[in-house]
């Protein structure tokens, strides 16, 4: 019983701190503009843990999206942000915004696109960096 007790207190310690709710009022917010075959920044870096808001923009006319799906599946998306994402994609009408406030939680570099006939083809690709 005695050995238990160590074993028991080294998991509970070393439980992971995604585990606890985080604080979206302190998100750091990252804009991310689409454009006519572009994303702007098309390179975006985020550090592992820290709550942000991605806030996507589409200046352009006609309809965009952004797809990270490993990226989205990897991450804790604030659940009131849920129905902005399907199937690892954000879709945006032209003239629209929204909001994904997530934590990314696993290092690595992930691939964005847009899936609409051609548009990653014209050069709207891109990656988010998570150090």
């Amino acid at each position: 019983m005695r050995a238990l007790i160590p074993a028991v207190s080294m998991l509970l310690l070393g439980a992971p701190a995604a585990a606890q709710t985080p604080d979206w009022s302190n998100a750091r917010t990252v804009e991310i503009e689409m454009s006519s075959f572009a994303y702007t920044p098309d390179t975006i870096s985020l550090r592992r843990g820290i709550p942000y808001r991605l806030y996507f923009v589409n200046n352009a006319g006609g309809g965009h999206n952004f797809v990270a799906k490993d990226f989205f599946a990897s991450a804790t998306i604030d659940p009131a942000d849920q129905t902005a994402l399907s199937k690892g994609k954000v879709e945006l009408e032209g003239g629209k915004s929204a909001d994904v406030r997530l934590v990314a939680n696993r290092p690595g570099t992930y691939k964005v696109h847009c899936s609409h006939f051609m548009h990653s083809t014209f050069g709207m690709t891109g990656k988010i960096v998570v150090q």
